[in-house]
This record gives C-alpha cells, structure tokens and sequence, in this order.
C-alpha cells in the first residue's frame, strides 16, 4: 500500500507542479553555469547507492560533503541557492526517485555516501532496512539543527512506529515546516 500511495502521490504532484518546475530548472539554468540537476550520490535501502537529483543550489566547484562541514557554506550558494533550500523547491526532483522506486515519500533522509557515521549507526540499529524518504521524523524534529545519534534515534523511533497514518503525520508537518520554512539553517 506505501509504494501504491508513493506513486500515486509523487505523479500527481510532478504533474500538477510541472510549470513551477520548469520555471525553477529555467532559474537555476539562467542563473549560474553548470547543470540544471546536481545528482548526489546517496545511500538507499540496504546501503545501496543511488543517485538523487537536486536542483542545483551549489556552484559546481563545491566540494562534495555534507553543507554543514563546509566552512563558510553560503559562499557556495548560486544566486538562487539560498531560495532554493529555504523554500525546499530545490527537493522537487526527488519526485524522480519515488517514482523510479529508490526512494519513499516518507522514511529516513538518505545519506550521502560518505556519511560513515551517519551509515554505521543507521546499519546498527537496522534503519538500512528502510527506503530513504523525501521527508522523515527526524527532518521534522529538528532538521539540519540535529546532531547524527539523535537523527538516528529518531529514524529509529519512525521504523517503530511506522504506519500509514504515521506517514500522513509526518507528511502534514512537513507541508506546515516547508511553508514556515521552520528548521533549514543553510
């Protein structure tokens, strides 16, 4: 039923915000040199690795690591990056991988792929097992702001209390996060 309402969700929503899409992916195109799309290596179910588009909010030198280790992260920013993160329309490309089956709506965040802490307490406690989400517990609960072992006591929390109505839980509060852009920090 999840991957029914995955599918379902993430094609209504591709459709109906086909023009914003394309009026970001003109944006980011017009506005910085490079690909429209940044696809980022991440870790998926069973630490599989897939890659996962982005909008472009990053210039193309920026090194690959996770943006808060980077020093002065908004020196890295294309003109509309910041935009693009707060407002989180930088995300609607994942819309890709739900329906390419690599991703869910709701689940852990995926890791990047050289996230070996974040990888290894997430594959201790068994959270590995769940396909990433474009949204999860934990980015409701604190977002960027959370350290690693408290993201992954709340993933741990989700895989516990994982259900349908959980998921609509979740999904609510991040339509009320993003449209308060409450808990994005870059």
């Amino acid at each position: 039923m999840k991957r029914l309402f995955d599918l379902a969700v993430a094609l209504v929503t591709a459709v109906l915000l086909a023009l914003p899409i394309l009026a970001v992916a003109v944006a980011v195109r017009l506005t910085s040199p490079g690909p429209v799309l940044y696809w980022s290596n991440r870790v998926g179910r069973n630490n599989r690795i897939f890659k996962m588009p982005k909008f472009r909010s990053m210039r193309i030198d920026t090194p690959a690591v996770a943006t808060h280790l980077l020093d002065n992260p908004d020196q890295w920013l294309t003109p509309i990056g910041s935009f693009l993160r707060k407002s989180s329309l930088d995300e609607l490309p994942q819309l890709w991988s739900i329906l390419c089956g690599d991703m869910s709506l709701v689940g852990p965040r995926p890791a990047l792929f050289n996230q070996d802490d974040l990888i290894s307490l997430r594959t201790a406690r068994g959270i590995h097992q769940l396909l990433p989400g474009l949204t999860g517990w934990a980015q409701i609960n604190g977002r960027d702001e959370l350290p690693i072992p408290e993201k992954v006591q709340l993933d741990a929390e989700y895989m516990q209390r994982r259900s349908f109505l959980f998921d609509l839980k979740i999904l609510w509060r991040t339509a009320l996060k993003v449209l308060t852009r409450d808990g994005v920090s870059h």
